[in-house]
């Protein structure tokens, strides 16, 4: 059915596309974000839609941000939900606890607003079981931040429900949507021809010169035709000598001038609608009302709804369009406006949350008891997810505070929470705001050191580790040593990212010691490994294996100690510690730390060439890495996938996502993500036969001057390093750099070190020594991950070939090519049959693994599922509805050539 051809004036491509996909939600759900100008008709394109999904027998459920309302943690999400509040009991348990905290059903603190987002996609999932559901959001960028988080995450996991997610939203204004890449539909001005019809049916008496003027000033924006030429008497002009204003100012003027012919009475309820967190208007009517003997009635609003400044339905209040709000309370006096927001206060209940935000707007001088209700405010805004919502509340609690102390302290705590935002403006100006506060050499270098804290203070050098450092130092003599060791593991990500030199990893080291805490702390491992993986490496491997076994359970901990693995080089733990914190992380709905875990699991597992795990747990991290706003994370997995691509040879993607990273990487020089990126690069070109290119990518990692140099991760690509010499023709640089890593390796006793120096010994070896050499490197567990063992016999077979040797150079060659197919290494495989040829031997070619043809997260979930994982079970741990599950398996049967769900053990046999 299609909208009527004049339901909106030339709105007709706008109007078909969003019938196309609301008649399409049988066969695919999803999102779309819906953007343009104030008045531009986004709201109107939504209420067309609503009526069309309506006819459509789809169930519609609208709400809307409110600007007075961004302070009430999941309050959009309540009016979005609450008709299905009958079916969160039967969501697991964990999800139902989430969701009934953030509702405010119970006083549960809510951890983390993804679990929460969750439970709204499966509750959600099972109301659209019988009925398709159309969301639409209205001025989604005043939607409180924890329901804007949520309907981020929902948007990105809908494609699969017939569910179609609503959103509008004005240009300019900074959302979770617009980092969600949904599908936009930019809504931009009328066609001429439009305007003027649209003009002509709400104007038809305007004088021709005037309509013309206001034709030119309007620019097509569908509210200033309607609203201006309301207000423009029919013989007047606009003169073309007034200074140009912007459109939204034109049309708040307009609105200003209406306000001025209504009745007093009526303009006191319009700015109590105005300052009102409510649409009661049995609140408003009450509030405005100067006394009870004179008691304003719903006539008294009348005048405002014939100019057609609000709308009122039942008990409800609504403004027709937000700009009419703004222009509303910028027109009244501050002293009149905060005269409103003291009796609005009086209204509510006393101790409320709402009764102390609207005290807090009609308040200007210090007060320390109001400041201090705010901050408790704040506390139980952040219990119930709402970090974006304590901000501002600790930020009003700062402006209230009477002393000096309290002030900084609040602007800092709010500092300290924005960071869970990932707001970057938001942490600015609470950073601006206390910095002249900010009196002591400590208050100072904590604000460097919350500066820090997006992005692992990527995007601004001037907290570095020596500033981090003193505070550590600061905090450690005032007994604070909790604090101590989260800003110590500031100052050793740091080091991680960027290169702060010799003497700055030293002191971290120091003062590491210094803290009164285990040598299996997670979080002393983590710093030593972190900031001195080399030096301190065998020490820090000496207690990983305890640690892990004391952290038994506790997924944060063990998350920290497989992050530390990786960093000294032993894969195995690394791979094993991350993928057993990843259930308590998704347990829990803590989304950017499951990011990092699957992260550290991915680049463990592309090192030992573990492809068909690691395809979709790399897939995995990249996503979430990207949802949960952690740059330069998403980076390191992008490269970490195109390393992953490399190993299957799939060269042109594997360099295309090497330069995806890079892009990434290169503007802050942050080091990982480059290092990583070579290894990709060097992995394709040693693929594809160009050996002297994988040598150059290589050798970057191993020039100081070089941004992709990285001192722990430059120390487990030598095998990579020294193929690509030998290959090449040119071993003197890369002999030079197995010299260094020689006196690494008496440093420490790194798995991974031990691996590739084995395998240059071997191979860089002149005749005489070399058989020597490759025997002890098979022999002695030196070269025991599978990948690297096969590397060794590959490299092996080569040499007794060249030594005229064939029977023995078959042995070697057979079985590096046999673990190379059951590791998939296409590339690998293929040389070992090529050596096998100029043996004498041929080899049958490597039939394609019907796997090879699943995208990474039918990987994941046919692996889940041959587990014996439940659909629901499935969707729990990837945070995806069970539905969305089922859409998958069906895809993945006959991609497989199989029919059942039984089918599944027998393709995807364990993984150990």
């Amino acid at each position: 059915m299609r909208f009527p051809a004049d339901a909106l004036f030339g709105r007709e491509n706008e109007t078909a596309f969003l019938q196309d996909r609301i008649d399409g939600l049988s066969r695919q759900g999803g999102a779309v974000l819906v953007h343009g100008e104030p008045g531009i008709g986004k709201t109107a394109l939504l209420e067309e839609a609503a009526r069309h999904g309506t006819q459509g027998r789809h169930r519609v459920l609208t709400t809307v941000g409110v600007e007075s309302e961004t302070l009430l943690p999941f309050s959009g999400l309540h009016q979005l939900i609450f008709p299905f509040r009958s079916l969160i009991g039967d969501l697991p348990n964990n999800e139902r606890d989430a969701l009934q905290a953030a509702l405010g059903i119970t006083d549960a603190p809510v951890h983390d607003v993804f679990l929460v987002a969750l439970a709204a996609l499966n509750l959600l999932a099972r109301a659209a079981a019988d009925t398709p559901l159309l969301l639409v959001v209205d001025d989604v960028h005043w939607l409180d931040g924890a329901s804007a988080e949520v309907l981020s995450f929902l948007s990105r996991r809908l494609e699969s429900e017939p569910i179609l997610l609503m959103a509008a939203m004005r240009d300019g204004y900074p959302s979770h949507l617009t980092r969600a890449d949904i599908p936009g539909l930019a809504v931009g001005p009328l066609s001429a021809e439009a305007s003027a019809l649209l003009l002509d049916e709400r104007a038809p008496g305007l004088a021709r010169v005037a309509r013309q003027q206001l034709l030119k000033e309007a620019a097509g924006n569908p509210l200033a035709l309607t609203e201006l030429a309301t207000d423009a008497p029919g013989h007047e002009t606009i003169s073309p000598d007034a200074p140009w204003t912007p459109m939204s100012r034109r049309l708040q003027d307009a609105f200003t001038a209406r306000l001025r012919t209504l009745p007093d009475t009526t303009r006191r309820i319009l700015l109590t609608a105005a300052c009102d967190d409510s649409p009661s208007l049995t609140e408003i009517l009450s509030v405005a009302s100067p006394r009870p003997a004179a008691a304003v009635t719903a006539a008294d609003l009348a005048p405002a709804v014939s100019a057609r400044l609000v709308e009122t339905a039942g008990d409800t209040v609504r403004f027709r369009h937000p700009l009419m709000r703004s222009a509303i309370r910028q027109a009244a006096p501050a002293a009149l406006r905060r005269e409103v927001h003291a009796a609005l206060a009086r209204c509510l209940p006393p101790g409320s949350d709402r009764r102390t935000w609207h005290e807090a707007a009609a308040t200007v001088r210090p007060d320390a008891r109001l400041a201090d209700r705010l901050e408790a405010a704040a506390d139980r805004a952040y219990r119930r997810g709402g970090a974006a919502d304590s901000v501002f509340a600790l930020e009003q609690a700062a402006r209230l505070s009477d002393e000096a102390s309290q002030r900084i302290e609040r602007l800092l705590k709010a500092a300290d929470q924005a960071v869970d935002t990932g707001q970057q403006h938001l942490l600015t100006r609470l950073l601006d705001a206390a910095t002249p506060w900010a009196t002591t050499p400590q208050q100072r270098a904590r604000i460097q050191w919350i500066k820090g804290g997006l992005e692992d203070g990527m995007r601004d050098a001037s907290e570095g580790t020596a500033l981090l450092t003193r505070l550590v130092r600061t905090v450690m003599a005032q007994d604070d040593h909790d604090l101590a060791v989260r800003i110590l593991w500031s100052a050793a990500l740091r080091c991680f990212w960027s290169e702060p030199g010799d003497a700055a990893r030293r002191d971290i080291v120091a003062l590491a010691d210094a803290l009164p805490f285990p040598d299996d702390d997670p979080r002393i491992l983590a710093i030593l490994a972190y900031a001195q993986p080399v030096t301190s490496g065998s020490r820090v491997l000496t207690h990983l294996r305890r640690a892990a076994g004391r952290t038994a359970g506790d997924a944060q901990a063990d998350r920290l100690v497989g992050s530390a693995a990786v960093l000294v080089g032993d894969f195995e733990l690394a791979e094993e510690l991350s993928e057993v914190s990843v259930p308590g992380l998704r347990a829990q709905g803590r989304l950017g730390l499951l990011a990092r875990a699957l992260g550290a699991q991915a680049w463990s597992g592309a090192q030992l060439a573990r492809l068909s795990s690691t395809i979709p747990v790399a897939e995995e991290a990249s996503r979430l890495a990207r949802e949960t706003g952690q740059t330069f994370l998403h980076g390191i997995n992008v490269a970490t996938e195109a390393r992953t691509a490399a190993l299957q040879g799939r060269h042109d993607s594997a360099m295309e996502l090497a330069a995806q990273a890079e892009r990434i990487g290169l503007p802050v020089a942050a080091r990982p993500v480059l290092a990583t990126a070579q290894i990709a690069r060097g992995l394709a070109a040693m693929g594809a036969g160009r050996h002297e290119e994988a040598y150059a990518h290589l050798l970057r990692m191993h020039d100081p001057t070089d941004p992709a140099h990285q001192p722990a991760l430059r120390c487990y690509a030598l095998i990579e390093l020294v193929d690509a010499a030998v290959h090449s023709g040119d071993t003197r640089r890369a002999r030079s750099v197995i010299a260094e890593m020689e006196t690494a390796a008496s440093r420490s006793t790194s798995p991974a070190l031990r691996s590739g120096l084995c395998y240059a010994r071997a191979v860089l070896a002149d005749d005489n020594g070399a058989e020597a050499l490759f025997e002890r490197a098979l022999a002695d567990g030196g070269c025991a991950w599978p990948f690297d063992r096969a590397r060794v016999q590959l490299a092996y077979g080569q040499w007794l070939r060249r030594q005229r040797r064939v029977t023995d150079a078959r042995v070697q060659l057979r079985a590096a090519r046999e673990a190379f197919d059951a590791l998939g290494t296409a590339p690998w495989g293929d040389r070992a049959r090529r050596e096998l040829l100029a043996s004498g031997e041929t080899s049958r070619r490597r039939e394609p693994d019907a796997r090879d043809r699943l995208t990474p997260q039918e990987l994941q979930i046919a692996q889940m599922a041959a587990e014996g994982l439940t659909n629901r079970e499935i969707g729990q741990r990837l945070y995806l509805s069970h539905r969305t599950v089922s859409t998958h398996l069906h895809r993945v049967f006959p991609k497989l050539g199989i029919s059942s769900r039984a089918e599944l053990a027998s393709v995807f046999p364990p993984v150990r």
